[in-house]
């Protein structure tokens, strides 16, 4: 089964060129960029503006975003190609459009975005929370990279807080710090508004950096950033192939089979960690356009595969070890590892049977 998936664009103010400085350098330029005239929600829940240390930390997160304009940048660009699907999975699960933000401030719309407490992806999932909502972690995949699964999960978790909290801010409050944080401090407090609860520091930031990049990505012009049409990333257009696996397959040559190169297909599916797809049924993303005729080449290149496999199978004897296994065949340590998904230097025993692709295997192999 072959499922076309395509992203449509969204609109951004369009102008001619840069028509000046996208860097708000002066002062009185910043001042004038905190100027909040109208009133400011998240999903149509009012931000209480009035209350002078709001105001102070909103101002603070727009000054921050703003005094990083390389960041503020590929945000405008990055969303481009995003947020129309975001948008359409919003749309479909009659959730608020705000909850889009959420994504900049996650991750600045990165795939491979890892956080120092471990939160991996667009979305920045826990691994506790990514498996709990069914995300597939192991050696092999790690499903909280991939856009669309990610994209879903995240939206189901956020209307699940919101079950809970009843409230989008609180929802988007216990999705940075965890439900049970959040419920302990509005309990110890006895306070349910999230701008009078006194929360850790990233907490206490969220809500302000999330409104921070609502207001310039929804009027970039007003802060300075004048982008064209031909300046955003463009909505990456692919088809999708389902293949079922009962032994791993290396993705070079999937990508052969969808005539393209191994980077194209570990860009457009970062939550394949290896060289190596896993046994098991896969829907793959690879260029549009490709998967017409994608299953023949793709069997026939299988069937040679496995028929060339079985020729450079070595089977490790006594006395053998990794470096004198490379230095037989005159390949790296790392090479041997990565063909046989070794974890170590002596994950290795006599009788073992390693695949060993020679140079002239590599250098003889068409490119593409």
């Amino acid at each position: 089964m072959i499922t076309v998936i395509t992203c449509c664009a969204i609109t951004v103010e369009a102008q001619t060129g840069w028509q000046q400085s996208f860097g708000l350098s002066s002062g009185q330029e910043l001042i004038k960029a905190l100027k909040i005239k109208d009133s400011i929600t998240f999903c149509n829940e009012p931000v209480p503006l009035n209350e002078w240390d709001v105001r102070e930390r909103l101002e603070r997160e727009l000054l921050v975003s703003l005094s990083n304009s390389d960041d503020v940048i590929l945000w405008l660009k990055r969303s481009h190609r995003y947020f129309p699907h975001i948008e359409k999975v919003l749309k479909t699960k009659l959730l608020p459009d705000d909850l889009k933000y959420i994504v900049i401030t996650e991750s600045h719309l990165k795939p491979m975005a890892t956080s120092s407490k471990g939160a991996v992806g667009f979305w920045q999932f826990i691994e506790s929370t990514a498996s709990r909502y069914g995300m597939t972690i192991n050696k092999d995949i790690d499903e909280r990279r991939n856009f669309f699964t990610s994209t879903e999960t995240a939206l189901s978790y956020l209307k699940d807080l919101y079950d809970i909290f009843g409230s989008w801010t609180l929802a988007a409050a216990a999705y940075n710090m965890g439900e049970d944080g959040l419920k302990t401090e509005m309990l110890m407090q006895k306070m349910n508004d999230y701008y009078k609860l006194y929360l850790n520091q990233e907490t206490q930031r969220y809500i302000l950096k999330i409104l921070a990049a609502k207001m310039i990505l929804s009027n970039p012009a007003k802060y300075g950033f004048h982008l064209t049409e031909d300046d955003l990333y463009k909505p990456v257009k692919v088809d999708q192939v389902e293949i079922n696996l009962t032994k791993p397959v290396p993705i070079y040559l999937i990508a052969r089979a969808a005539n393209t190169y191994f980077k194209v297909i570990k860009d457009l599916n970062p939550h394949f960690n290896n060289y190596y797809i896993p046994a098991g049924r896969h829907y793959i993303l690879i260029p549009k356009g490709s998967a017409s005729g994608f299953q023949e080449r793709y069997e026939n290149l299988l069937s040679d595969w496995f028929l060339e496999k079985d020729k450079v199978v070595y089977t490790v004897q006594k006395g053998d070890n990794l470096e004198s296994i490379a230095k037989r065949f005159n390949v790296s340590i790392k090479a041997i590892m990565k063909w046989n998904n070794l974890s170590g230097l002596r994950d290795i025993a006599p009788g073992k049977r390693l695949d060993i692709f020679t140079d002239a295997d590599i250098l003889n192999s068409p490119g593409q």
